[in-house]
């Protein structure tokens, strides 16, 4: 990890649906994957990264998600899903978030995420510039 990274600065709720069960009884994988986006776009808005890609056309594209999933959840609970960046490297950065049951009062899942750093306009990975660098740096270092 990078010195001053791996923070978990950015920590987001949200209720889990009935509709989000399934034939298992328990909350669908794929519900897991939408509540981690949800705590990764929390992360790039707070980054700036969302207006920066609106105005300039640079922006983050998933490139890979790995999610391990330790417990089911099932409806009523809550979720807390907390994000951190663990590592930035040249053109990309890793990502890594928390789930945690409200109900349960446990870890229920864990992932890492790789994110590269995309020109839309030129269509290719543009190199994670300084700016980027320390708003990322400012926000791990701000725990929220």
């Amino acid at each position: 990890m990078t010195d001053g990274l791996g923070r978990y600065p950015v920590s987001i709720t949200i209720p889990v649906a009935w509709g989000e069960m399934d034939s298992f009884q328990h909350v669908n994988n794929v519900t897991y994957a939408r509540w981690l986006e949800s705590g990764r776009i929390a992360y790039f808005e707070r980054l700036g990264l969302l207006a920066r890609m609106r105005a300039e056309g640079i922006g983050p594209i998933l490139a890979r998600l790995g999610i391990e999933y330790r417990r089911p959840v099932t409806f009523p609970d809550t979720v807390r899903v907390e994000t951190t960046v663990k590592r930035i490297g040249n053109s990309s950065f890793t990502m890594a978030s928390r789930i945690r049951s409200e109900v349960l009062g446990v870890e229920v899942a864990t992932d890492e995420e790789v994110i590269v750093l995309f020109d839309y306009r030129a269509g290719k990975p543009t190199p994670v510039d300084e700016r980027l660098r320390a708003a990322i740096a400012a926000l791990e270092r701000s725990g929220g």
